[in-house]
């Protein structure tokens, strides 16, 4: 069963690696999508075996010989690039290195993260330690390629990301130095407050994005319901049009020219077989007007 994405779209879900990280191609290619994301690491430890060269070029080989045209990487949750606790910032800043080589190895274009949570320490001072964090793994990483991809965040607890002020600031201290952009996660932005449902709303958040940020950023979308209210900082995914946003919300986002091209990924429920994502794709194929 595979899902018939349109010429030209970018579609696709969040992909198991059990078996390997080339077993993800096999698939999502088989499943029909023309983008993916993937851990390059189980997401729930700190480091992991460096790849065996025959891994790397068998998923080389795979994504080239399939129909997906676009891969990105989700570091480990354990991160966080703003950590009041030294220990704990140190293995962050070590583990995001990593994490950037791992995708330079595979030939993944870019990494998401999220940006971090300062835990009492304030926003500002969070703020200047996930750039300080960022500068200081790139310092290590001469000529780096791969995109570092901010992911907007719902705000939940003391998570930085939630605002577009928040990825505006990093990404004036980082586009010097390394290529960087943005993903939007529909969920964690309804959670966080923009209002991507009510159509007026919505055309009103995509200029403030592109007023603060530029749309020339905005390289990804993780399509999620949300099972929280508007406002809510509460980060809780469910299936396409069984949440808070409804299918309006991403009826606007699906017939958006000026969104068309960018990749959209789903974050949403699944079991091992991946059969919800193929309903939750054939639902947002079916909003498409254009």
């Amino acid at each position: 069963m595979l899902i018939n994405i349109p010429e030209g779209l970018l579609l696709g879900a969040h992909t198991s690696t059990n078996g390997g990280v080339a077993s993800s191609v096999i698939l999502a290619d088989k499943l029909g999508f023309t983008a993916m994301q993937i851990f390059t690491k189980n997401n729930n430890r700190w480091f992991a075996k460096p790849f065996e060269d025959s891994e790397i070029v068998l998923f080389k080989e795979r994504i080239s010989n399939s129909k997906i045209k676009f891969v990105v990487s989700h570091d480990s949750y354990l991160i966080n690039l703003c950590a009041v606790d030294p220990e704990i910032l140190s293995k962050s800043r070590d583990a995001f290195k990593d994490e950037i080589e791992r995708c330079g190895q595979l030939g993944i274009s870019s990494l998401n993260f999220h940006p971090g949570s300062h835990l009492g320490s304030g926003e500002e001072n969070g703020l200047e330690l996930i750039c300080e964090s960022i500068l200081t793994v790139l310092s290590k990483l001469p000529g780096n390629s791969v995109s570092l991809m901010l992911e907007l965040t719902a705000g939940q607890g003391t998570a930085l990301g939630y605002k577009f002020e928040h990825l505006s600031f990093i990404i004036n201290r980082l586009e010097k130095y390394t290529p960087v952009s943005v993903c939007i996660d529909t969920a964690h932005a309804f959670a966080a407050g923009y209002d991507i449902k009510n159509s007026s709303k919505y055309n009103d958040v995509i200029k403030e994005f592109d007023d603060k940020i530029g749309l020339n950023f905005l390289q990804c979308f993780h399509l999620n319901d949300s099972k929280k209210d508007l406002g809510s900082r509460v980060d809780r995914h469910t299936n396409i049009g069984e949440g808070f946003i409804g299918l309006d919300g991403f009826t606007n986002i699906m017939n958006d020219e000026r969104l068309r091209h960018i990749p959209k990924i789903l974050e949403t429920p699944k079991g091992k077989e991946h059969l919800e994502d193929i309903d939750n794709l054939s639902r947002l194929l079916s909003l498409i007007r254009i």
